[in-house]
C-alpha cells in the first residue's frame, strides 16, 4: 500500500511537472496516518524524491540555476518550520479545509495552464534536459554568464521563497505549482530551466520542513517513509522513461480532474 502511494507520487511528479507532493497528503490519510504524520512522511518523501531527480538532472544538464534557486529555497528553509508550527496551532478541520483549498488552486491553475499554452505541458521535471539549450536570459545573466542578483530579482526571491515555505511546511506540499511561475515572472528563463531549478528548490524547502517535524512529533517509526521513498524514486525513474510520450496537455487536465476527486473523497471520508 504505501510503496504504491510512493509510486504515485513520484510519477505523477516526473509526469505533470507538478502536484505529485499534493497527492501525497490525502492518500495518507486514506492509509489511516493522521494529519500531522502525514503531513511530515509527505515531506520527507517530496524532500528524497526531489533531491533524487535534482541531482541527476544535474549530472545529466546544465538547466538548473543554482544561485537564484539557493536564494528561494533558503528563504522557503526559515518558514517551512513556521508552517509546522502554525498546523499544531490549528485546528485540524481547519488544515484540512485550507489543503484541499489550496488543491483547489493547484488543479485549477494546471488546467488553464494546459488548456492556455498546451507547449508548455511537455517540460516535465523529469525530463532529461540535456538537449535543451539555453536561451539568453536578457537582463537576468550579465556578460559572463553568471545570474545578475538585483535588488529588485533578489527581493522577489525571497518574498516568493517566504511563501512557498510557509505553505510547504503548513500542508506538506513541495511547493512546486508556485515555484514555477514565480520563476518565470521574475526572469527571462526558458520553462526547462524553472521546472529542474524547482526540483533543487523543493528539495531544500521540504528538507527544512521535514527536519522540523522530527524535531516537534519525534516520529519512532521510519518503515512507512522508506517504503514510500522508495515508491518515489521507482515512479521518478518511470517518468524519466515515459514522460517524453505522455507529457502534454491532456495528462495535465486528467491529473487536475484526479486531484478534484481524491479531495472531495478524503473530506467525504473525514466528516461522513
Amino acid at each position: 500500500m504505501l510503496l504504491s502511494i510512493g509510486l504515485v507520487i513520484g510519477l505523477v511528479l516526473g509526469l505533470t511537472g507538478a502536484g505529485g507532493s499534493v497527492f501525497a497528503v490525502p492518500l495518507l490519510l486514506m492509509a489511516g496516518m493522521s494529519l500531522a504524520e502525514a503531513t511530515g512522511i509527505s515531506l520527507g518523501a517530496v524532500a528524497a524524491t526531489t533531491l533524487f531527480a535534482s541531482l541527476r538532472n544535474s549530472f545529466r544538464g546544465k538547466a538548473l540555476l543554482w544561485m537564484p534557486g539557493l536564494i528561494l529555497a533558503l528563504a522557503g528553509a526559515v518558514t517551512a518550520p513556521v508552517g509546522q508550527w502554525l498546523a499544531m496551532q490549528l485546528p485540524a478541520d481547519v488544515v484540512l479545509i485550507g489543503f484541499c483549498g489550496l488543491a483547489t488552486i493547484i488543479a485549477l491553475r494546471m488546467w488553464q495552464a494546459a488548456t492556455r499554452n498546451p507547449e508548455s505541458a511537455n517540460w516535465v521535471r523529469a525530463s532529461n534536459f540535456t538537449q535543451v539549450p539555453a536561451p539568453d536570459l536578457v537582463c537576468n545573466l550579465n556578460p559572463s554568464g553568471q545570474f545578475e542578483l538585483r535588488p529588485r530579482c533578489v527581493s522577489g526571491l525571497l518574498m516568493g521563497g517566504l511563501g512557498v515555505g510557509l505553505l510547504s511546511g503548513l500542508f506538506g506540499v513541495g511547493g512546486g505549482f508556485l515555484i514555477v511561475p514565480l520563476l518565470l515572472a521574475l526572469s527571462a528563463i526558458s520553462m526547462a530551466q524553472a521546472v529542474s531549478t524547482s526540483l533543487f528548490i523543493i528539495a531544500l524547502v521540504s528538507s527544512s520542513g521535514f527536519i522540523s517535524y522530527l524535531f516537534i512529533h519525534h516520529p519512532e517509526n521510519f518503515s512507512a517513509l522508506g517504503w514510500i521513498i522508495a515508491g518515489g524514486l521507482l515512479g521518478m525513474l518511470l517518468g524519466q522513461k515515459i514522460s517524453r510520450k505522455l507529457a502534454n496537455a491532456l495528462l495535465q487536465k486528467s491529473f487536475s480532474i484526479s486531484l478534484f476527486i481524491v479531495c472531495a473523497i478524503t473530506l467525504a471520508r473525514h466528516y461522513l
